[in-house]
């Protein structure tokens, strides 16, 4: 049961009373009445916007319509009390009665309360990660990619359909760098001096294996040829290898991808020519010059006539180039060519997670899609912040492996994927992040991914000690009237809504928060009973008693395993 699902059908049902009463004049749009928390928790249990949205076409005063609407909304057998506030907001508390529906619903979906029909299996292409596969993923990548796969994992319990998907940039000039990063190692596998690494290549010591792989297949049969005979080949063994790599890197995170899309596929089978000409046929292109753009000058920029999309038209700052003056194609022509692809596959959302530094990507994309899709395939783009490491407060060397920077390896091996995953998760995206290696592993409450572990923990603790007699007895829920039982039953009714919630934002970090909140709501109900032997979860002499606060417990296992689920953390079962 949603519970603000539940209510809103109670407000519109009232609405629709007012209205066939006269109060309300026919035919007002009723979309933009919601049903919420109240914004201070101690006026009640839900709120509603009604009176305010609809004040101004029905021609009434917000108060007048809040005061004639509170009193059909007491009248509901579910709501105990509803009072009109402030401009024309209402308060509402639920009855008693209302709440052991809610837990007998939890308790009879079990693993599945939470989950939603809200995205009705419509088809989402999640894109996170596509690092350029030069090297190992460094803890930048790792906020991405937490993100990323978390995003993905709640829309699918929110009943969209996603796909997760790594754009490999293996067609631009780096891949040309790695090749001959490679083949200098290769040439050190074979025992040649090759000095210090030449200013311009990879000096990370990752490529060394390339370099032995390398030399085992071919031995010095490269050293005979041309660059243009072994360049392709290094290029082919080195992008393969790097994959490896970073498959591995993604794997200690539990992230898998379904589809790894390669750039230079799109390249190799003329999409992007394709692209360019349907774009040229409907008109969107054309032959011109840009102005220099303000601060920094993208590499793609000419002085000079070059093939253009009008990207205003959709909404862009300027218009983009597709094709330099010497006819080969840009950056953003591949990108164009890749929604084109996506756009194909049948995707109506386009999600991508980028770097803080890609900001001027999301126009661009925007209007890429709008343009191939006629306005019909949305485009999110989601841009995550820095992460800063600290060891007690002091900043993390990097990482002497990698050469230039902290791996998401070393980060994953020192304090666990669990504490990785939760922590990237615990601030918006949009946020720094400082990831203090001492603090994190702490247990504590001030440490959340322990805290939230903790509780889970704590709950499993129970049920060894009662067994398994009790735990399937059906509960009268209607025993637990302790303000602090209450407090987590109430919590336990907003998780329906915050699941969609956060879906519909894009925000896998309420789930983070809101699991921090539910087992601080748990806390405190296992510490009340530390003092009062009457408020425990096992009470010897009250059966009933116990069988209604274990299954609470059930309930709260479902809603922190199921939360934990969505954000990739471990549920433990004792700690």
């Amino acid at each position: 049961m949603n519970l603000f699902s539940h209510v809103q059908h109670i407000v519109a049902d009232a609405l629709k009373a007012m209205t066939q009463a006269g109060e309300l004049p026919e035919g007002l749009d009723m979309s933009r009445v919601m049903v919420e928390p109240p914004r201070d928790a101690s006026h009640g249990d839900v709120a509603t916007n009604a009176a305010m949205v609809l004040s101004k076409p029905a021609g009434k005063p917000p108060r007048a319509i809040a005061d004639a609407l509170a009193v059909r909304l007491a009248a509901h057998s579910d709501i105990a009390s509803a009072e009109a506030a402030g401009p024309g907001f209402i308060n509402m508390r639920l009855a008693p009665a209302f709440w052991p529906r809610v837990m007998e619903a939890a308790l009879e979906q079990g693993d599945a309360f939470g989950h939603s029909a809200l995205g009705a299996g419509r088809k989402v292409n999640v894109e996170y990660v596509s690092a350029n596969p030069t090297g190992p993923l460094h803890v930048g990548h790792c906020r991405g990619a937490v993100f990323g796969d978390a995003l993905a994992n709640l829309l699918q319990v929110a009943g969209f359909n996603v796909l997760r998907e790594y754009y490999i940039n293996d067609a631009g000039g780096q891949i040309e760098v790695l090749a001959r990063s490679a083949f200098l190692r290769y040439r050190e596998a074979l025992g040649d001096a090759i000095g210090d690494i030449p200013a311009g290549l990879y000096p990370g010591s990752y490529l060394i294996p390339v370099g032995q792989a390398l030399a085992a297949e071919h031995g010095r049969a490269l050293l005979q040829m041309p660059d243009d005979q072994w360049l392709p080949l290094l290029r082919a063994k080195s992008i393969a290898m790097m994959m490896d790599l970073i498959r591995d890197d993604l794997a200690a995170l539990e992230i898998r991808h379904e589809v790894f899309f390669s750039e230079k596929s799109l390249h190799d089978s003329g999409a992007i020519a394709q692209t360019v000409d349907g774009l040229r046929q409907r008109g969107l292109v054309y032959q011109g010059s840009l102005p220099p753009p303000k601060g920094e000058v993208p590499e793609d920029w000419e002085d000079r006539e070059q093939t253009l999309f009008k990207a205003t038209d959709f909404g862009d700052d300027i218009d983009r180039p597709l094709m330099k003056s010497d006819g080969s194609y840009t950056y953003f022509a591949a990108d164009v060519a890749y929604a084109r692809d996506k756009i194909e596959r049948g995707f109506s959302e386009l999600i991508f997670v980028l770097g803080a530094d890609h900001g001027g990507y999301v126009k661009r994309l925007q209007a890429v899609a709008s343009a191939l899709s006629g306005g019909k395939v949305d485009v999110v783009v989601r841009l995550c912040q820095l992460v800063k490491l600290f060891r007690a407060g002091e900043p993390v060397r990097m990482s002497k492996r990698a050469g230039e920077f902290v791996t998401l390896r070393d980060v994953v091996e020192e304090v666990g994927p669990d504490v990785v995953r939760f922590m990237m998760l615990y601030r918006k995206n949009d946020a720094a992040l400082d990831f203090d290696f001492q603090k994190v592993t702490e247990q504590s409450r001030e440490n959340p991914v322990c805290y939230v572990q903790y509780a889970h923990a704590r709950v499993n603790s129970v049920f060894r000690k009662a067994g398994e007699s009790l735990t399937h007895e059906k509960p009268d829920f209607s025993l637990l009237t302790d303000p602090a039982e209450l407090d987590v039953i109430r919590r336990i009714a907003q998780y329906p809504r915050m699941v969609e919630a956060a879906a519909l934002a894009h925000e896998p970090h309420r789930i983070a928060f809101y699991l921090y909140e539910l087992a601080s709501d748990f806390h405190s109900l296992w510490n009340k009973g530390k003092d009062s032997p009457q408020l425990r979860f096992i009470v010897e002499d009250e059966p009933k008693l116990t069988v209604a606060r274990l299954a609470l417990l059930r309930v709260i296992r479902y809603v922190l395993g199921n939360g934990l689920n969505i954000l990739g953390v471990r549920p433990v079962e004792e700690m």
